[in-house]
Parts: C-alpha cells; sequence; structure tokens
C-alpha cells in the first residue's frame, strides 16, 4: 500500500513539473530606483494583440516589486499601427533613450492560445529580456512556457509566467 502511494507521488509530480519549462540565468543585481521602462512585446503568437496584453500584465507584476515603469506610448491610428512588432520595438528603443531611461524590458510573446480538445487548456510561452537603454545591450534574459487548468484563463496563466520570470531578476 505504502508503495502504491509513493508511486501516485511521484507521477503526480512528474505530471505537475511537465506542465511549466523555465530557462534559468542568474540576475545581476540592478537598481529597483532607477528609470525603467516597457517596450512593446514582439509577439510571434498566431494570437492578435497577445504583446499588448502581455505588456499590460507585466507592467502590474513589475509594480508589485516596486519597480514602476514608464511605457511606451501605443497609437493605435495611423503608420505606427501597421508597422510590425520589430519597427515598433526600434522606435520604442529611441523613445527610451529619448527619456533617458536606464532599463527597458523587452521581450516576446511565442504562444498564446486555448489548446484544442475538450479541456481547452490556456498554454503561454514568453521570453522577457532587460536591456540597458541606452546601449541596446541585453543583461539579462529568461524564458517560461506554462499550460494552464482547463478552468483557468489566459490572462492567468500569463501572469503566472510573468511572475515567476519578473521573480528571477534580482533588485536591489
Amino acid at each position: 500500500m505504502q508503495s502504491i502511494r509513493n508511486l501516485s507521488l511521484a507521477l503526480a509530480a512528474l505530471l505537475m513539473a511537465g506542465c511549466a519549462s523555465f530557462t534559468s540565468e542568474t540576475s545581476p543585481g540592478l537598481p529597483r530606483n532607477a528609470q525603467w521602462g516597457i517596450v512593446p512585446m514582439v509577439n510571434y503568437s498566431q494570437t492578435p494583440q497577445a504583446g499588448e496584453r502581455s505588456e499590460q500584465i507585466l507592467l502590474s507584476v513589475l509594480s508589485s516589486h516596486g519597480v514602476q515603469p514608464q511605457v511606451y506610448p501605443v497609437s493605435t491610428q495611423g503608420e505606427q499601427a501597421l508597422m510590425d512588432d520589430n519597427e515598433r520595438l526600434a522606435g520604442a528603443l529611441d523613445w527610451a533613450r529619448e527619456q533617458k531611461l536606464d532599463y527597458v524590458v523587452a521581450g516576446s510573446v511565442e504562444e498564446w492560445q486555448y489548446k484544442n480538445g475538450l479541456d481547452g487548456e490556456p498554454a503561454v510561452g514568453i521570453s522577457l529580456r532587460v536591456l540597458e537603454a541606452g546601449t541596446g545591450r541585453v543583461l539579462w534574459s529568461k524564458s517560461g512556457a506554462r499550460a494552464g487548468w482547463s478552468r483557468e484563463s489566459l490572462a492567468g496563466t500569463a501572469q503566472k509566467v510573468l511572475g515567476k520570470l519578473v521573480g528571477a531578476l534580482r533588485f536591489e
């Protein structure tokens, strides 16, 4: 009986470990009170505006860690709406330099969807980078992915992924 219980616990642990995946890289100590910014997330997923959705969640998660970033102003009208994400990112880095920001958080959304099937589990994959705004040099990067439970929302799953990614940053 004890061996069946141990086997059940081991299988449950394997199942839980299979639901999330994160790279591990140690963050340098970054000053919390520096001038921070969030620039557009490049959307590689097939879901329109997944980058913008993740940016808003990222703003909330960073704020919960005591970082008050400026957000690149997004216009939904005119030429900017027609630019691809990489062009928007280049413009945002120019904006960060003009604003004299010290660091910007950039990244990409690789997956943002409900999986097909009866349960329709949410699946989110996000990569983040911290860049020196003045040089564009990457100081830290980390990726994470998670498949949520069938009754969980995409936003809730994304918040967990972003929370774990930002939680890996060391703020001084």
